[in-house]
């Protein structure tokens, strides 16, 4: 067909196919009189380059997937992971916006306003510049082989199969359930819960994590995101899960995790985490000193490389925002906490 028909077909402009073939996305090929001639294949390939362009993928994502061959999976996550990372600034700035004007007029308005700027910009920089400095893409192949439970000094992953399984049984998921694993890596707790029927979304910030989740359980829900800016919508889900992940945020953006998770909890939700942490600061002490007096730097600088949490914060947070809370400990470094929200907690 020619450029006037494919036009009408797609309900947009022989312009607007120009500028695709200008920029190399499609190359139709002339007849004899010079007009170009679409086939079918062009034809599919423009629907699929108006329909990505409509949800903001750029021309020069859409033809690197096209010379590629590939699906457009992965651009997708991608462009769904900053989108909501947009819609996040956007409502963190409208709530800067009306604490502004409620301070606008009155005395001291410039200091005031200009500290919840400096607020606002920090926010924005943590939603957006999480940063994965153990490289959980160049682990996610021999992730699983590597969760060793014996053969190591210091073995972060002691009772690990206990935590998972106690994990699945303190949530008492039912079928008519939705649930969020953060931090799911290759899926092993999003298992537990598949295996009963429920419905999960497996939320992680490694790609390469969530492809080798998405082949151990084929059509699993997968979304590219992390705990400070959370894929999903306000009130989305009954529950949420997760284990070995929130250590992995420094303790001053733990507080900003429970209140993504708290976003996207359905009223009654309750969240429950296994993961490596200390009772409080004297806790975490005195454990370093006890492995230090051992000598065992394994120990020590598997500690000190990473941000176990303060037990009693995240408690404390909780509780301060309406959740009834309960624990569990399995070891000196493992802890269990289930947080069932009570009232909407308060933003």
């Amino acid at each position: 067909m020619k450029i006037a028909e494919a036009a009408k077909k797609l309900e947009t402009t022989p312009r607007t196919i120009r500028f695709y073939e200008e920029k190399g996305l499609i190359a139709p090929k002339k007849a004899s009189n010079g007009y170009r001639i679409y086939a079918e294949e062009e034809v599919r390939d423009l629907r699929t380059i108006l329909a990505l362009r409509e949800v903001g993928l750029s021309t020069k994502e859409i033809k690197k997937a096209l010379e590629q061959n590939d699906d457009f999976t992965e651009y997708l996550h991608t462009q769904r992971s900053m989108l909501n990372e947009e819609m996040l600034q956007i409502r963190d700035m409208m709530a800067t916006v009306d604490r502004m004007i409620e301070v606008s007029g009155k005395a001291g308005e410039e200091e005031q306003m200009m500290d919840m700027a400096r607020e606002l910009k920090g926010l924005k920089e943590k939603r957006t510049h999480w940063h994965d400095r153990w490289n959980f893409d160049h682990q996610a192949r021999d992730y699983d082989d590597n969760i060793k439970t014996t053969g190591y000094r210091f073995n972060v992953h002691q009772d690990y199969e206990e935590a998972l399984e106690k994990v699945h049984t303190w949530v008492d998921a039912s079928h008519e359930e939705r649930g969020a694993d953060i931090g799911a890596g290759t899926g092993n707790l999003t298992r537990l819960f598949l295996q009963q029927g429920i419905s999960m979304a497996v939320v992680d910030q490694s790609k390469e994590m969530l492809k080798v989740c998405g082949e151990k359980h084929p059509g699993v829900e997968t979304r590219l995101g992390h705990f400070l800016s959370l894929p999903l919508n306000d009130q989305e889900v009954d529950f949420v899960v997760s284990s070995y992940a929130l250590h992995h945020l420094p303790d001053e953006d733990k507080e900003l995790a429970l209140e993504e998770i708290d976003r996207v909890l359905s009223d009654y939700g309750r969240v429950v985490i296994a993961d490596l942490m200390f009772k409080d600061e004297s806790d975490r002490k005195s454990t370093l000193e006890s492995y230090q007096e051992e000598r065992n730097d394994e120990a020590v600088e598997a500690i000190e490389d990473e941000y176990y949490a303060d037990r009693s914060r995240l408690i404390r947070w909780w509780e301060e925002h309406g959740y009834e809370v309960k624990v569990h400990q399995f070891n000196p470094i493992l802890h269990l906490l289930y947080a069932q929200k009570m009232e909407r907690g308060v933003s």
